[in-house]
């Protein structure tokens, strides 16, 4: 379906089946993905609380010494606390009534902590922190500052999603970086276009990554791959799909 912009009229052929088919393609793309980004964002909870905590206790979220920056560190100590005080979670309940005056450890807090906390956290941590470069290395990446790229990416698709808004055609705000040393780049044979960059492809292309590194056997490529199948009316190419996509290694 086609909008004459200037005269404000559908140009001929345009069809509202085709705002539902896409309306509907939209949905299940938006559910697959949240399916992703729920596995990432477990895995990423667990391996903070435990690489951190294993060196540096279950309060370490509460040392300033730990971050670079003071004043964020203040503000994601705000973050957990609103995000513990409204959590109904038996565990975080009977944490409050037991010990209303103690600071809950890592493992607690950081369960109820929104994956845009657990991305700040991490990105906040100290560069030389040892436990910040085993987290990357074993969510698959080389450089901890990649990881925190693209989780704030995700942490954007993911608001996307939450509200129910569409992917369909969007131009991403937040983007992944991509460095050269970087083991993506084994799963591109080629450079990649700037709207691939700017459009869902990209991020799209970590998602499997990131779950490949972390729950293998998942099933959230071949999901895709069959809402693609499905729906062959639908112009793929406005998510930033073309050039060869699906030859690239990462979608093989």
């Amino acid at each position: 379906m086609q909008l004459d912009r200037v005269n404000h009229q559908f140009n001929p052929n345009s069809y509202f089946e085709d705002v539902i088919d896409r309306y509907n393609f939209d949905r299940h793309l938006r559910l697959i993905l949240f399916d992703a980004i729920e596995r990432i964002e477990i895995a990423l909870r667990a391996k903070m609380i435990y690489h951190v905590s294993l060196v540096h206790g279950g309060l370490w979220y509460l040392d300033p010494a730990l971050f670079s920056d003071s004043a964020k560190h203040t503000q994601h100590l705000l973050d957990l606390k609103t995000e513990f005080d409204r959590s109904q979670e038996i565990f975080i309940k009977d944490q409050r009534s037991r010990y209303p005056a103690s600071d809950a450890d890592a493992w607690k807090i950081l369960e109820v902590a929104s994956f845009g906390t657990l991305s700040k956290l991490y990105k906040n941590l100290h560069h030389q922190l040892p436990a910040k470069a085993t987290i990357a290395k074993e969510m698959g990446l080389n450089l901890h500052s990649e990881l925190s790229s693209w989780l704030e990416a995700i942490a954007y698709v993911r608001n996307i999603i939450a509200h129910h808004s569409r992917l369909w055609s969007r131009n991403m705000v937040k983007t992944p970086v991509l460095h050269l040393n970087n083991p993506m780049g084994h799963w591109f044979s080629q450079s990649l276009l700037t709207v691939q960059v700017k459009k869902p492809f990209l991020i799209t292309s970590c998602l499997i990554y990131l779950c490949n590194a972390t729950t293998p056997n998942h099933q959230i490529k071949t999901k895709l791959l069959e809402l693609f199948q499905n729906n062959p009316n639908i112009p793929i190419y406005k998510l930033g799909f073309l050039n060869d996509w699906d030859k690239e290694p990462v979608w093989k």
